[in-house]
């Protein structure tokens, strides 16, 4: 087991480990079976924060969206472990619950719930920001479901800083729930929404001065940062093509120092790739996925490991956009 601290969840009385497990590949990369592995590994490894949403996945032939939720319901039906395990998931983008209505999060709750097989969900995320809509109607909707019992804690997910600041601002005068997280893209290659302005606040300056934890997802950019994607190599995987795009100059100047940081350290390109972000002031926990019990150990060790100062310093440096 590994021995990481549990950290809090904004202002929530969540407590979770520092690697979030992504559960996107859960009924897609992820059979059944090997989704079990992969969970019993994790939990036997310290972790008890799992992330998913309604619409996982939705976009594999066959599937009709919540195959990930089912996974996840029917695994903690027969480990008996609801109580330990935090749960994380998403409304908003499954098709016939797309929004943030009251309408659509109460049917979408409910379905969430069944699918799940339990009556609470612990972290409940407006899985994007629909700008056409007031900010209020979300954290509105979400709230009702926090007073109703369903959802502990919830969390904004594809929100900029302005937008997630407005969303705040509401919930303290109307007294209502507050995002407690907010999930945004962010990585060593992929910074702008976390660190980026678009005229307004940084969700990073945002979320540090209204302590809300920022939740990384695509923290391994689509695995590009696990370091297998080289100039020469070809790699089998269905996110390849995602990933061989960032095999640029830039690319290639953050995997150099990866590598470096990784030699120091006797450990591996994915830990420190997370480590970093776990380094970051305004970071919670970083989301990622294994689609093997084998791609397990690289992000948990993530949980541990502390990287020196000038390490962070040197790979911020080689992944920054802006010259020096």
């Amino acid at each position: 087991m590994t021995d990481a601290p549990r950290i809090a969840l904004g202002e929530s009385d969540l407590r979770v480990f520092p690697l979030n497990l992504g559960g996107n590949v859960f009924g897609w990369t992820a059979d059944e079976e090997t989704s079990f592995g992969v969970l019993d590994a994790y939990v036997a490894a310290g972790g008890n924060f799992i992330d998913t949403a309604d619409v996982y996945s939705a976009w594999v032939p066959g599937n009709a969206g919540g195959e990930s939720e089912s996974i996840i319901g029917r695994w903690m039906a027969s480990r008996g472990n609801r109580a330990d395990i935090v749960i994380a998931t998403k409304v908003g983008m499954l098709e016939g619950f797309q929004g943030t209505s009251r309408d659509i999060v109460r049917k979408a709750v409910d379905a969430s719930l069944q699918r799940l097989g339990t009556d609470y969900i612990d972290l409940y995320y407006a899985h994007q920001d629909f700008t056409d809509r007031p900010v209020e109607e979300a954290v509105e909707a979400l709230d009702e479901q926090v007073q109703l019992g369903k959802v502990r804690a919830i969390g904004a997910s594809n929100f900029t800083g302005q937008r997630l600041e407005q969303a705040l601002r509401f919930s303290e005068s109307e007294n209502i729930s507050k995002y407690a997280a907010i999930q945004n893209k962010y990585s060593l290659v992929e910074r702008d929404d976390v660190e980026g302005s678009e005229g307004g606040p940084t969700v990073a300056d945002v979320a540090l001065a209204e302590t809300v934890s920022v939740m990384p997802y695509f923290s391994l950019a689509s695995g590009f940062l696990t370091g297998k994607y080289r100039d020469g190599v070809t790699v089998d995987s269905q996110r390849a093509s995602g990933a061989g795009a960032y095999l640029d100059d830039r690319g290639r100047r953050v995997l150099g120092v990866l590598d470096e940081v990784a030699g120091a350290h006797s450990t591996s390109v994915a830990t420190v790739a997370l480590a970093w972000l776990l380094a970051q002031p305004s970071v919670g926990t970083p989301i990622a996925s294994a689609r093997t019990v084998e791609q397990l150990p690289d992000l948990v060790a993530a949980a541990t490991l502390t990287l020196a100062d000038d390490e962070v310093a040197a790979l911020s440096a080689a992944s920054s956009t802006v010259s020096a």
